[in-house]
């Protein structure tokens, strides 16, 4: 007889098509106060957020945690501290001196971090075309991020939240990399995954896009991350892939949108800063693997956040799937599997498994012939899922309409199911 142990939670998690509505989950603002939990993040610039990520993590130990503040770190099952989205240098607001300083033109990429064996000199010059600052100044302040050519034609891909505030009256300017400054204009965003395109006036001739044909990334893979940290444009740091989609959820109010941020991310110990926003991730080759957008800090309160060696960046295969949707009409279609779930734990061959326990299922929905509640989703098309947040990434990294295998326990049982992903109704 299988067991079904749930997250250990009082609020069921959202449906894959319908996040927290207010008396679901608490919304910006109404999170725990500080001293009740560790400060679960902060968007690099505006405010603090706090969201439940699936997966414990132990406390670290010694003085260096205490130090950290990290209190209480089981009370949210991430003792990593604190997801912070590497909005810009204050973002709307002015939080260090740099935030007023315009992006500077990148000098000779000076490359820090390790993996000597690789030729990280080569690779920052022919990358660095390709990598530029951003600007954006509103009448509540200034800041800065980083951002890709993606072609020739001058659209430029960074981070949605890095544009957010850029309504009416706002400007926003990009600077290439020999100094050269444009203003653009923001052709669409996609806060459901964090990613927006510009569109730079009077494009010069000879722009170097970024080459995004990169397939694959692996654990342990060499990588660096290339943008505009704290305003220092070029900055070129270096590190390896840490894992694979790591499901990671940050704040969606500081992107404008109804709906959790989820993204199962490329973790890196590339050094990535407030500004990294929307930057490049490449790998050993030159080629990019993701769009740097967010790092865990054992930030507490709303202090600036910084690098503790745990990056984020969201993977290319995502990028390639919502950017051409944005330049062609500036919104993106997302697929969804039409359930709500939890994170649960289920009992199979005398072993526990992690997945995402299915409490509803949209009737006619696409996984209404195969998923039923009480079922645990375990992969999708041979991919663990460990969580309902590990579910969410995994579906809104694919296309609508592509069919997937679901693996999950029903009872006991392990079974399997082909689902053809439907268009999430709110996208």
């Amino acid at each position: 007889m299988s067991t079904q142990t749930p997250h250990p939670t009082q609020h069921p998690y959202p449906q894959q098509d319908q996040y927290p509505r207010q008396d679901q989950y608490p919304q910006q603002g109404q999170y725990p106060e500080q001293g009740q939990y560790p400060q679960q993040g902060q968007y690099a610039g505006p405010t603090a957020f706090q969201a439940p990520i699936p997966s414990p993590a132990p406390a670290p130990t010694g003085s260096g945690a205490s130090r950290g503040g990290w209190a209480r770190p089981a009370a949210i099952g991430l003792a990593a501290g604190a997801l912070s989205s590497l909005l810009t240098i204050g973002g709307m607001q002015t939080l260090a001196p740099v935030a007023t300083t315009a992006p500077t033109a990148a000098a000779p990429a000076a490359v820090s971090g390790s993996a000597s064996t690789t030729g990280w000199a080569a690779v920052a010059s022919a990358v660095a075309p390709s990598v530029v600052s951003i600007g954006v100044t509103t009448a509540q302040g200034a800041g800065a991020g980083s951002g890709v050519v993606w072609d020739a034609a001058g659209h430029v891909v960074t981070n949605a939240h890095v544009v957010a505030g850029a309504g009416t009256g706002a400007t926003i300017t990009v600077t290439l990399s020999d100094g050269h400054r444009y203003d653009a204009d923001v052709v669409g965003t996609d806060p459901t995954t964090d990613l927006a395109v510009l569109q730079l006036r009077n494009a010069p001739d000879g722009l170097t896009p970024i080459d995004h044909s990169a397939t694959q990334v692996g654990v342990g893979d060499a990588v660096m991350a290339i943008g505009n940290p704290l305003g220092l444009a070029g900055t070129v740091t270096t590190g390896i892939v840490s894992a694979i989609d790591r499901p990671v959820a940050t704040s969606a109010s500081e992107v404008g949108s109804s709906q959790p941020v989820v993204t199962n991310a490329i973790q890196t110990s590339a050094a990535i800063n407030p500004g990294n926003s929307g930057g490049a991730l490449v790998n050993d080759a030159g080629t990019l693997v993701g769009i740097n957008s967010s790092i865990a800090s054992l930030t507490q309160g709303s202090g600036q956040a910084g690098n503790i060696g745990i990056g984020f960046a969201i993977p290319t295969a995502e990028v390639d799937l919502i950017v051409p949707q944005l330049i062609s009409t500036g919104t993106a279609q997302h697929a969804y599997l039409g359930v709500g779930s939890r994170d649960a734990v289920a009992t199979t061959d005398g072993a526990s498994v992690t997945g995402a326990g299915i409490e509803q299922v949209v009737g006619n929905g696409p996984a209404a012939s195969v998923l039923q509640p009480g079922d645990i989703v375990t992969a999708i098309d041979g991919a663990p899922v460990t969580g309902t947040w590990s579910l969410i990434g995994h579906v809104r990294a694919l296309p609508v309409g592509q069919q997937v295998m679901v693996s999950f326990v029903r009872g006991s049982q392990p079974m399997s199911g082909q689902v053809t992903l439907g268009q999430n109704p709110n996208s």
